[in-house]
C-alpha cells in the first residue's frame, strides 16, 4: 500500500516537472483566450456567464 502511494506520488511529481515546461505556455494561452472571450461578451452586452 505504501509502495503504491509512493509510486503514484513519484509519477505525479515527474509529470509536474515535465508539464511546467511543456504545457505551461498552452495553459497560459487558454487563459488569455478565455479572458478575451469574456471581455468580448461583456462589451457586446451579453451575459458573460452562460
Amino acid at each position: 500500500m505504501l509502495t503504491t502511494i509512493a509510486a503514484i506520488l513519484l509519477v505525479l511529481w515527474f509529470l509536474g516537472v515535465i508539464g511546467v515546461y511543456t504545457i505551461g505556455w498552452f495553459i497560459h494561452l487558454l487563459l488569455v483566450v478565455a479572458i478575451i472571450m469574456f471581455l468580448i461578451r461583456i462589451i457586446r452586452g451579453e451575459n458573460p456567464i452562460k
